[in-house]
């Protein structure tokens, strides 16, 4: 693991490593797609959380093709956290190798690839990759969003992308929820905005689905980790978006947070609607 100690990337700087970033997420996704999840083996971590054979390849393509793009920048990886040394309080790479790891062992698509570059704590430039939909969601903030088509491994097609505002008074907001992970505030939350609609999807797929204006919301008030969020984070910001906590604070990334822990958190399609 690099040491915490790194330059400080900005948003010019960190355009210039965004076609590079995104090939190593098409990359990491076909090394996930081409295990084979009915022979694969699956183990328990400490936090009882799975881990597979394609979590493990994913990790070893980013982290080498991190350390050959960028090699003074520091990375964590959810398979590395054991080695993460923090604060980062520049610039490091945060990084899910396989977010949604429980839908992809039960055989389906909503599983991302995250890769996200943080600066002085804030997600700066993002990309979400969903290999079995062949969508890459990608941005950077204060440069603007984008999704991406994939075909046989290769971009076919690319359109940008911009949340949507928030629903008129009366109508219904569109909300997404977890397949995987429900809990009592959150739910408490969206009841209490009236006759939303749910949306039922898996991992960081919800923070695209945000930032491309198919959804209005996407609330969690519940502990998830910083690697499942940093990367959709800056895309919904790029997008147009806002990542708040319950009170409208910003969130903070790479700091000495017990088990790098997200305590809660809301992505607002629509900034003007968060507190």
């Amino acid at each position: 693991m690099n040491e915490a100690k790194s330059p400080a990337i900005g948003r010019d700087a960190a355009a210039t490593l965004l076609e590079s970033l995104t090939e190593l997420v098409i990359q990491a996704g076909e090394a996930i797609l081409s295990v084979n999840r009915s022979t694969m083996k699956v183990a328990g971590k400490g936090d009882g959380s799975p881990v597979t054979e394609a979590d493990l390849a994913a990790d070893q393509i980013i982290v080498e093709g991190l350390g050959r793009l960028a090699p003074r920048v520091s990375l964590l990886s959810e398979e590395r956290a054991h080695l993460a040394k923090p604060p980062y309080r520049d610039s490091f790479f945060l990084i899910d190798p396989l977010d949604g790891t429980k839908e992809f062992v039960a055989g389906r698509n909503e599983f991302t690839v995250n890769v996200a570059l943080v600066t002085h704590g804030a997600p700066l430039l993002g990309i979400v990759g969903a290999p079995a939909l062949g969508l890459i969601w990608r941005g950077i903030v204060g440069k603007g969003a984008e999704r991406l088509t994939l075909r046989d491994g290769k971009v076919s097609h690319t359109v940008p992308i911009r949340t949507r505002p928030c629903p008129a008074r009366g109508a219904p907001w569109t909300v997404a929820v977890s397949r995987s992970h429900g809990d009592p505030r959150t739910e408490a939350f969206i009841d209490a905005r009236g006759d939303a609609t749910r949306a039922v999807l898996g991992s960081a797929v919800k923070f695209g689905r945000v930032a491309e204006g198919e959804i209005d919301i996407y609330p969690r008030l519940s502990p998830t980790s910083e690697w499942d969020v940093a990367a959709g984070a800056a895309v919904v910001v790029a997008a147009g978006g806002k990542v708040t906590d319950s009170q409208g604070h910003p969130l903070h990334f790479g700091l000495r947070r017990e088990d790098f822990l997200v305590p809660e958190f809301i992505a607002w399609g629509d900034p003007a609607a968060a507190p």
